[in-house]
């Protein structure tokens, strides 16, 4: 396993206390970082921060709910002394329909957490970065958002939302030594999974050259250096997670 060097840093990462978010925190704590873990369950985030041992910290956060992502913002600053990392991770798969079929409620909720959410985030972490002059942001988009997949039209509108505001953020932040990237996963091996129906898990597997899922430990290694200050060139840029999907 390849070393990073986060050491002194404090990293938040939402959906932390599972899937790709847990896994990330894992790796950057290896790589001497503190980590604050975000996610909607704090139960869980609690659980996982316990078993990750001292350098992580849990949090209970909604990120639909602006006021209390930046008031938690604040929290993780005043408790860390700062904040020097976002990996915004926390995401919801959706029902899988038409869009013709698709029920507005679920459409909204989606949309919600997968695109507004990480607005949020982004807006309320972001100033403590500005104002250090250093920071690293990765958001979790999707091959979907590049591609579309059908019966998840929300899931790809929102992940290809994902995509075009980290662009638009690196470009306003890159005379900063903030860097804001995004990866696109193709399904990852986790419990998204049990969002989905057996035959859209077949035919998202059968969409990746590799003829397997996304290991999250694959994800938290790209994602991790990402957010190292050895990425000190790139930003606005989208990584490739797809297992040889992507066409673009």
């Amino acid at each position: 396993m390849n070393q990073y060097d986060l050491k002194g840093q404090v990293a938040v990462i939402t959906g932390g206390a599972q899937g790709i978010g847990r896994a990330v925190a894992e790796r950057m704590i290896a790589s001497g970082a503190q980590v604050a873990l975000w996610d909607m369950d704090l139960e869980l985030a609690q659980k996982t921060a316990a078993e990750l041992g001292d350098s992580a910290h849990a949090y209970g956060v909604d990120v639909r709910d602006l006021d209390a992502v930046a008031a938690q913002a604040a929290c993780v600053a005043k408790d860390l002394g700062q904040i020097d990392v976002l990996v915004a991770s926390a995401g919801i798969a959706g029902p899988n329909a038409t869009v013709v079929d698709y029920d507005p409620k679920a459409w909204a909720e989606v949309m919600d957490i997968n695109l507004t959410g990480i607005f949020n985030c982004c807006k309320s972490v972001l100033p403590y970065m500005v104002e250090r002059g250093y920071g690293r942001v990765v958001n979790i988009a999707s091959i979907a958002g590049k591609e579309g997949n059908p019966n998840a039209g929300p899931y790809a509108a929102s992940k290809a939302g994902v995509i075009g505001l980290t662009k638009t953020l690196g470009k306003e932040h890159a005379n900063q030594d903030i860097a804001i990237n995004c990866v696109t996963p193709a399904t990852a091996n986790t419990r998204i999974l049990d969002q989905l129906t057996p035959e859209f898990i077949d035919y998202m597997l059968s969409k990746i050259p590799r003829g397997r899922f996304l290991e999250v430990e694959e994800a938290a290694s790209m994602i991790t250096w990402l957010c190292t200050k050895d990425n000190s060139f790139t930003t606005a840029s989208v990584f490739d997670l797809s297992g040889g999907r992507a066409t673009y």
